[in-house]
C-alpha cells in the first residue's frame, strides 16, 4: 500500500475516534445547559 493511503486511513480513523468520543461525552453528561450557565454566572459574579 502507498504511504499516502496509509496516512489517509489513519487520519480517517483518528477523526472517527475523536467524533465518537465527543459525541459520547455530550450524550453522557448530566449537566443541562441552564444549570451550567447559572453555575458559570455565579462563579464569575463572585470574583
Amino acid at each position: 500500500m502507498k504511504f499516502e493511503t496509509l496516512m489517509l486511513q489513519g487520519f480517517f480513523a483518528a477523526g472517527l475516534l475523536v467524533c465518537a468520543l465527543v459525541l459520547g461525552g455530550m450524550l453522557t453528561t448530566h449537566a443541562s445547559a441552564p444549570e451550567s450557565v447559572a453555575a458559570n454566572t455565579a462563579t464569575t459574579a463572585s470574583r
